[in-house]
Parts: structure tokens; C-alpha cells; sequence
């Protein structure tokens, strides 16, 4: 058992200062008696100071040349590859992942920070015009203070997608990490504070209170949340009172169609990453299978032979196809989800093996499960499951999968398979959703020239490419006559 002087304390970073006025227990979701990390306590004041430290901030940094921000950011992103090594372990033992899911999202977020780097001395390029009437020039500038409210799941890489085009456009900077996954985010965070002026770049953690003081503080002018969709919706009420630009990267229920021309062997060998990668606990992962009736049996057949193979554990066993889920809240929302599917029609099969047994009541551990004979209507099928849990669903016309695909409230991601090109495309542009993929549809799927983001109850704005980069800046238009 970790003993409390063996953990990192995790403090607030306001104004270029660590602070922690009081500490709570951090623990780890598949060993529930071993405390990861204490961490700070905030609360209103510790917002607002964090936000005046970036306020006092945002001229100088709004004001330093652009090649100069660059450079300390991709500096920065250096950083964040560099300390995989270092903090993926201990990510591991916050959020329950496997280590390799930990390293991934060190990977990706380096990537991030460079990639939208790169593209910011262009994007910041005026438009101008000059004819004998007047000189026109539309000019980018920052919003000032930008508050980023992250999640527990992929910390790191869903962190530098807001912290990238913020800092690179000129905002300054307030991070609210998650309360189920603070502690290696805060570390990176850190280090990179320490290359960036002070109040650059500040650290608040919290609850709720703190996610709220922060959406409703006046001198906020825009807000960029990644989570659940009834989050979201507590977000946007607080910012109305104060008229803040908001980006929502919200939850899904991400459909997978499969056509009848689809190789079953190749659909397996890449769908599988797309559903159990993290638990399931990714919010574009795959949540439902649509399969032609003609090919169901075959398909859930072969696909349960797959899943049968995992192994259960905690993230740092080598052997772990997957590890626990974060936080007893979700954990019991899945148990409460499959109780009410045993209970119904439908077929639903428990999957795979424990790694260690005598452990598993000491975590939120589960087995991956798949729903057979499943009704497209069923709770399974349209609640976003966030766990290792998915519904396949026989389908008799393209007709009817499309419209059973876009029957949802929400619209995050989505994928086609098929053996034609053609016909994949043709689909997936009749699909409802922010990204639609062609045979892939997994974190190798995603490529940081695409904007990343949901529509319906999916979200607001994107994420990545120049469109990201364009949710921080005001357009502020020139006109000088002649």
C-alpha cells in the first residue's frame, strides 16, 4: 500500500506560484486501497485569483511576436514527449488505463502542440485589401482569458488541444484538471508553466463549484469544456450571464455500419481498438455495431471469439488487454445498464478472463461484454454505454441502417465498412455526425488536419486545423479611407 509521504502533492499553479491550502486522497481505480496523489482543494477565491493572474498576464503575452510564442511552444511540446516515460506510470494508476493507452496520450498530445503550432504564423497572417477608396486589414486577435475544464479519460492530448491554439493565438490560460486524473497533467503542466512568463499558463483543481466559478468569472471570455453532455449543458448555463464564446466536446454514441461487401477478418482486426480501447471510456469510441441480417450470426460469432481472448487487469500488468473503470460513478452506471439488458430480449454475453482474481473486488474492474439480438431501440443501443460493453445490431437495408444510425441525439463520430471506396463515401456523407470514418474508427483514425468536434447534443465548435485555431481569436476588422 502507498504510504502518504511517498505520493506527489499536487498544488494550484496561480501566477507562476504552487499553492495548496488543502489536500485530498487521490486513488488509484484498480487498487482502491493505494492512494496515487494528494490534491489541492480549490474553491472560488482560488478561481478568481487564478484568473487575475491570467488577466494580469494576457498584454504581454497577447503582445510577444508570434515566431517567439512558437518557439516556446514547441519547446513545450517537446516536454510533454519527454515526460512519458516518466508520468504515463503514474496516469496509469489515476484513470485506470493501460500503459500503453497512457503513452499514447503523451504521444498524441506532443503531436497537437506541435502540429497547431505550426499552423499559427500563417493563420495570424491579416487579410488585406487596398483599392483607391480605402485600405481594409481583418486582423486576428486573441480573447483574452480562456478557461479549458478537461477530462479524466485521455488527459493529456484532450489538455493541449485547447492549451495549443490558446497560447499559440495569444490567449492566456486557466486549466481545471479533472478530479479523477489530475495529478501527471498537473506535472507536464508545470513544466511547461516554467518556460512561459507567469499567469501565462495557471492550474486550479476542483469540483463542480470550481468548474462553475470558473464558467461564470467575468473576466473569462471563452470557455473550452470536453465531457458529458449534461456537463455541458451546466456549462453553457453558467456563461450566459457573461456572453462567452464556448467550445463543447461532448458525449457520443458512435454507430459502426457494416455493409454486406465488408471482409469480416479485416473489419475485426481494426474495429476491436475502436471499442474496448480505455474501457470503452473514450468519447468516440465505437458504441454500436450495425450488421445486415444475411451476415449477423457469422459476424457476432467471430466477433465474440476476438473478445474472448481479452484479459482484465490493473493498467501496469504487461498482460492487461484493458484495465478498470475510472470512478464508481460510472462503474455502477454500467452495472445499473446490464442488469436492465439481462433483463430483457436481448442476449448478453460476458467475454474474456481475469488477470487477477483476488484483486478484482479491490477495483472497478469488468469483463468486456457484447449484446447480441439486440433491438436497435434498446437502452443499450442508445445510451452512450462508456464502458467495456457493445450492442450488435442486424439490420435489413441500407435505408434502414442509415436512418437508425442518425436516430440519436447525438452525432460525435461514426464509420462505414466496406470493401468499395465508393460506396463507403456515398454513405458516409448521409451520416449525421462531426466525423465519419471508412474503415477505421480508433484512435489511428483521427489525423490533426481534420477538425475534431460533435453535432446535435455532441457539441459545439471543433477542435484541431485552422478552424480549431479560429475558436480563439476575434476578427477584428480595419478600414481607413482614402
Amino acid at each position: 500500500m502507498t504510504t502518504q509521504s511517498t505520493v506527489p502533492q499536487i498544488g494550484h499553479l496561480i501566477g507562476g506560484q504552487i499553492s495548496a491550502a488543502h489536500l485530498r486522497n487521490a486513488y488509484d481505480p484498480g487498487r482502491l486501497d493505494e492512494v496515487v496523489a494528494q490534491v489541492a482543494v480549490g474553491t472560488a477565491e482560488d478561481v478568481d485569483r487564478a484568473v487575475r493572474a491570467a488577466h494580469a498576464a494576457f498584454p504581454g503575452w497577447r503582445d510577444t511576436p508570434v515566431a517567439e510564442r512558437v518557439q516556446k511552444l514547441l519547446a513545450a511540446a517537446e516536454l510533454v514527449a519527454g515526460s512519458a516515460d516518466e508520468l504515463a506510470p503514474l496516469l496509469v494508476r489515476e484513470h485506470g488505463g493501460v500503459l500503453g493507452e497512457a503513452q499514447t496520450d503523451f504521444a498524441l498530445g506532443a503531436g497537437s502542440l506541435q502540429y497547431t503550432v505550426s499552423l499559427t504564423e500563417e493563420f495570424l497572417r491579416p487579410v488585406q485589401f487596398d483599392d483607391e477608396q480605402s485600405f481594409i486589414s481583418v486582423e486576428k486577435v486573441p480573447r483574452g482569458v480562456v478557461a479549458a475544464i478537461v477530462p479524466w479519460n485521455m488527459p493529456v492530448v484532450l489538455t493541449m488541444m485547447k492549451l495549443a491554439p490558446a497560447l499559440a493565438t495569444g490567449n492566456t490560460l486557466v486549466v481545471k484538471p479533472s478530479p479523477f486524473a489530475p495529478a501527471a497533467l498537473t506535472l507536464v503542466l508545470h513544466k511547461i508553466a516554467d518556460i512561459l512568463p507567469p499567469g501565462v499558463l495557471n492550474v486550479v483543481h476542483g469540483e463542480g463549484d470550481v468548474g462553475a466559478a470558473l464558467c461564470g468569472h467575468p473576466l473569462v471570455r471563452k470557455v473550452v469544456f470536453t465531457g458529458g453532455t449534461a456537463t455541458g449543458r451546466k456549462v453553457v448555463e453558467a456563461t450566459a450571464s457573461t456572453i462567452k464564446n464556448v467550445t463543447l466536446e461532448l458525449g457520443g454514441n458512435d454507430p459502426a455500419i457494416v455493409l454486406d461487401d465488408a471482409d469480416t477478418d479485416a473489419v475485426l482486426d481494426r474495429i476491436l481498438k475502436g471499442v474496448y480501447t480505455r474501457s470503452g471510456q473514450i468519447c468516440f469510441a465505437v458504441k454500436r455495431i450495425y450488421v445486415p441480417r444475411g451476415r449477423y450470426r457469422r459476424f457476432a460469432d467471430a466477433l465474440c471469439d476476438r473478445v474472448n481472448e481479452y484479459a482484465v487487469g490493473h493498467g501496469l500488468d504487461p498482460q492487461a488487454s484493458f484495465g478498470p473503470l475510472n470512478n464508481e460513478a460510472q462503474f455502477k452506471k454500467v452495472l445499473g445498464l446490464l442488469d436492465r439488458t439481462r433483463s430483457s430480449s436481448a442476449t448478453l454475453v460476458e467475454l474474456g478472463r481475469k488477470l487477477d482474481p483476488s484483486s478484482w473486488d479491490n477495483g472497478y474492474y469488468l469483463l468486456p461484454h457484447v449484446v447480441r439480438d439486440v433491438e436497435h431501440s434498446a437502452p443499450v443501443s442508445c445510451e452512450e454505454q462508456f464502458g467495456p460493453v457493445v450492442p450488435l445490431i442486424a439490420y435489413d437495408d441500407e435505408e434502414q441502417v442509415v436512418s437508425w444510425a442518425n436516430d440519436s441525439e447525438y452525432g460525435l463520430c461514426s464509420s462505414v465498412w466496406t470493401t468499395d471506396p465508393d460506396r463507403g463515401l456515398a454513405m458516409a456523407r448521409r451520416i449525421e455526425a462531426g466525423s465519419t470514418f471508412i474503415n477505421t474508427h480508433s484512435f489511428e483514425s483521427l489525423d490533426l488536419r481534420m477538425p475534431f468536434g460533435g453535432v446535435k447534443q455532441s457539441g459545439i465548435g471543433r477542435e484541431w486545423s485552422t478552424t480549431g485555431l479560429s475558436a480563439y481569436v476575434e476578427e477584428h476588422a480595419i478600414r481607413r479611407l482614402k
